[in-house]
């Protein structure tokens, strides 16, 4: 049975799991500032369990297009305080940081998973997730970083054999996930406990991102479980015109469509839709070719 093994939890990856977003920020794309403080972000939380979150993934910072880099002890202040509280919720807490000093402190604190947006290339991070020995892990792709990356979105040309953009991202995703995986490895932790993103929205064009979910196949052939973070990304907006806060049903039907090409974790604001939706698709008897 595919397992993802976390701090306190081994999540069953027979089904999809619904990750609910909890932003604890002033200036995150979607939702910053609704929920800034520890007392609404725990309401949250606890509201995104009763809709059905299987996982609840905390974040102090934005990494939204153009945001800058928060300082260590801020971060920490917006996120110790809700994981703490959230603990008790009876979920796996999935942390979303870059930062080494936050990775360790909230794993000190019981937190289950670090996803990181970098894909643990901050010096020291691999290291911190080592010596946590069951800690769940998130790997996700970004090309460059959050103040450029919608500017200076991929190119096709490190990609073999191609010089297409749109044909190429797939190549170049699933080769730095290889790449950042056996970092990982080489320290000792275990395939068990990896879960990869391609990264969404992180520095790449709308028919790159749409690429990626036409090939997510070719991403799963490694066996490592995919994450898929649609929810509100602005290349929603790019294909129906609709305002952030209107993209609602086209969010459930990328969730959908991620989960039909076989990603097991799907990370949303809209859970209580998109749990309702995946009852649906888990009511249709699967085909052999399907996952």
């Amino acid at each position: 049975m595919p397992l993802w093994q976390t701090s306190r939890f081994s999540i069953d990856l027979t089904r999809p799991n619904v990750m609910g977003i909890v932003n604890v920020t002033p200036d995150s794309f979607s939702d910053g500032g609704t929920y800034a403080d520890t007392r609404a972000a725990l309401r949250h939380c606890e509201q995104l369990v009763r809709d059905g979150a299987d996982i609840l993934d905390i974040g102090g910072e934005s990494s939204r297009p153009g945001a800058s880099p928060l300082p260590l002890e801020q971060e920490l202040a917006r996120v110790l305080p809700v994981v703490r509280d959230a603990l008790s919720l009876g979920v796996p807490l999935s942390i979303d940081t870059c930062k080494p000093g936050v990775m360790q402190a909230v794993l000190d604190s019981g937190a289950d998973i670090i996803n990181d947006i970098w894909g643990l290339r901050q010096q020291g991070s691999v290291t911190v997730v080592s010596q946590h020995p069951n800690c769940g892990v998130c790997l996700m792709h970004m090309h460059g970083e959050p103040q450029t990356m919608q500017v200076l979105p991929m190119t096709g040309q490190s990609a073999p054999s191609t010089t297409d953009a749109a044909a190429s991202v797939t190549v170049q995703v699933l080769q730095f996930l290889r790449q950042r995986t056996e970092a990982l490895r080489a320290q000792g932790v275990m395939s068990t406990r990896i879960v990869w993103d391609m990264g969404i929205g992180f520095g790449k064009t709308v028919e790159q991102n749409f690429q990626l979910l036409a090939e997510q196949a070719t991403l799963m052939q490694d066996g490592y479980p995919l994450l898929a973070g649609w929810s509100r990304k602005s290349s929603l907006g790019a294909v129906t015109g609709l305002a952030v806060e209107k993209r609602l049903i086209s969010s459930v039907a990328a969730a959908l469509m991620a989960v039909e090409r076989g990603a097991r974790i799907v990370r949303v604001h809209d859970v209580n839709d998109t749990v309702a939706a995946l009852k649906i698709w888990n009511a249709v008897p699967k085909t052999k070719t399907s996952h």
